[in-house]
């Protein structure tokens, strides 16, 4: 057994993380953790980490490259953990080290892969709120994923844009750019995507 029972479904993360903090080999396993074969420690250390980017976002920043790294990974699996904990770090990135990687990142929503593309689009809310000064980036390639996304599932990926579209504070052009975005989803031919459209409307009460 792990001796910081990283292969535990009953590990204390919080615990963990608060530990990680001065043990320097504990911190070491759940960066080595995070690409483990073990479905628990993987899912442990993620957690772990996602607790310390968090709460102590300065501790974590240092290792980026790392993270980075994991997202120009083939794997589908480190690329989520990397979208994850790059998205979550941005609000201590005072190096603007996420902006030299926007292209790499929001890349993604150019690919097939679902997991990875949807998951990017779920953090832009949190980017968009760190980084105020890409918001209508963002919100640019939320909005064009029907163009970009080359998987299967487009209509879900549209889901999501307009669920985080949702929680993106706008203003001015960027209002009316989303208000004839979501308003076009409401003639699509997937029943969800048109419910997610009528679901913003009515919640943000469009004219």
């Amino acid at each position: 057994m792990d001796q910081y029972n990283l292969d535990s479904r009953d590990a204390d993360l919080k615990k963990l993380a608060q530990e990680s903090l001065q043990n320097r080999d504990l911190f070491i396993k759940l960066k080595n953790g995070i690409r483990s074969r073990e479905k628990i420690v993987r899912t442990n250390s993620l957690n772990v980490l996602m607790i310390l980017s968090e709460n102590n976002g300065e501790f974590l920043y240092p290792d980026w490259e790392y993270f980075h790294e994991m997202l120009k990974s083939t794997n589908a699996y480190d690329q989520y953990v990397a979208i994850y904990l790059l998205a979550s770090l941005t609000a201590v990135d005072k190096d603007k080290k996420f902006e030299s990687i926007f292209d790499e990142y929001y890349g993604i929503l150019k690919g097939d892969k679902t997991l990875t593309a949807s998951h990017v689009v779920l953090n832009s809310a949190l980017i968009a709120s760190n980084k105020p000064e890409l918001r209508s980036r963002i919100i640019e390639r939320l909005i064009n994923t029907d163009n970009t996304f080359k998987g299967m599932q487009k209509d879900l990926i549209k889901v999501y844009a307009i669920e985080t579209l949702r929680k993106i504070k706008v203003e001015g052009d960027e209002k009316s750019t989303i208000q004839k975005f979501v308003k076009s989803q409401l003639k699509n031919s997937s029943s969800r995507t048109r419910s997610a459209a009528k679901c913003y409307i009515d919640r943000c009460e469009l004219d």
